[in-house]
């Protein structure tokens, strides 16, 4: 699955893998599934979306200043990746890390983008423990702000909830100014 956004961007958003019902289907990132409803909803009240709303690929929704990639790249089996499918995929999150400009900020979604991020930058998860909300300085300098993953089972059961999601993009917003 292709990345989906400017080219030139400060906010680089990392999740999983394309979802079966979402991505997969549609082409582009977090589009057509739960996920995607609050995602997107969410960088358009931070000023990273033009629209609140993925529909489609062709449904003119323009990401400002931000990308959206995946730490796997193809739909993983059960709909969740495992580790040998985010290693041999890790060499796109390295491209597309190295090239951010400074002061970039990346947000992961959820601790397996987390891991992945680190694993591309060479860095030691023990040293950067994933927590929603949690801030990590990387080389760059760029920041890396942890969220748990916009799933519908997180948000369901309340693990996340719309304002826990907005209060770490706001941060994003912040961090890489107006």
């Amino acid at each position: 699955m292709a990345p989906f956004g400017s080219r030139r961007h400060r906010l680089l958003v990392v999740g999983l893998a394309p979802g079966l019902h979402g991505a997969n289907r549609t082409g582009r990132p977090f589009t057509g599934d739960h996920a995607g409803i609050l995602l997107y909803h969410t960088l358009h009240a931070a000023g990273f979306a033009s629209r609140a709303e993925s529909l489609s690929r062709r449904d003119g929704l323009a990401l400002v200043d931000c990308r959206i990639t995946n730490a796997v790249k193809c739909l993983p089996p059960g709909n969740r990746p495992a580790p040998d499918e985010v290693r041999r995929c890790n060499r796109y999150l390295e491209r597309e890390l190295g090239s951010l400009p400074r002061g970039a900020v990346v947000v992961a979604l959820g601790a397996i983008a987390h891991g992945a991020v680190l694993r591309a930058l060479g860095l030691r998860p023990s040293r950067h423990r994933f927590a929603h909300g949690a801030e990590h300085l990387l080389p760059g300098p760029h920041v890396l702000l942890d969220s748990y993953h916009c799933s519908r089972l997180n948000t369901n059961t309340g693990r996340l909830t719309p304002a826990m999601f907005r209060r770490v993009f706001a941060r994003a917003r912040h961090l890489i100014g107006t």
